[in-house]
């Protein structure tokens, strides 16, 4: 791709981001590293790079799984089949991400628009399934000693039935 097409592709981000008035920052000359609000989850943090080809879409969601690891793999990959632009990976040391690539003419506003929201919607709805299910015994733990020790629980609402089940 040219150097002017490869602009426009940048201008054209640069102007999404803005208009959607998200935090972001440039990372080298054609990258953009964005943080996506969620519910769940605080902060998605989104690598747009602009490549020959394609925009590669990168986010991080999950440390590896302490436990259940199969389990948690298998709940992503039944999930991929029905995904936007992006799908669920592993590195090498078993961390999660949303990862995909879309062509550069397929690169608007509103696609911007709607992969962000496609990995926001996807890292922020599976975040607490994905940590009940890779971390549940470490999240009990903290819960019965935040009790035992009559500690804030307010940070782990979200899991409060989970963390007392069975208890």
């Amino acid at each position: 791709m040219s150097d002017a097409a490869t602009h426009d592709v940048t201008t054209t981000i640069e102007q999404a981001l803005a208009e959607l008035d998200l935090e972001w920052q440039p990372v080298g000359t054609a990258a953009y590293a964005v943080a996506l609000p969620g519910e769940k989850r605080l902060k998605t943090a989104c690598i747009l790079t602009v490549g020959a080809h394609a925009l590669a879409i990168e986010a991080f969601v999950l440390r590896a799984p302490e436990e259940n690891r199969e389990q948690v793999y298998s709940w992503l990959l039944q999930r991929n089949t029905r995904m936007y632009a992006v799908s669920w990976a592993i590195d090498g040391t078993g961390d999660v991400y949303l990862a995909g690539r879309v062509p550069l003419a397929s690169v608007t506003p509103d696609e911007i628009d709607r992969i962000l929201g496609a990995v926001l919607e996807y890292a922020d709805g599976a975040f607490n399934v994905l940590l009940e299910l890779g971390f549940g015994s470490s999240i009990k733990r903290e819960w019965a000693w935040r009790v035992k020790n009559d500690q804030p629980l307010a940070n782990l609402q979200a899991f409060a039935e989970f963390a007392q089940r069975d208890a």
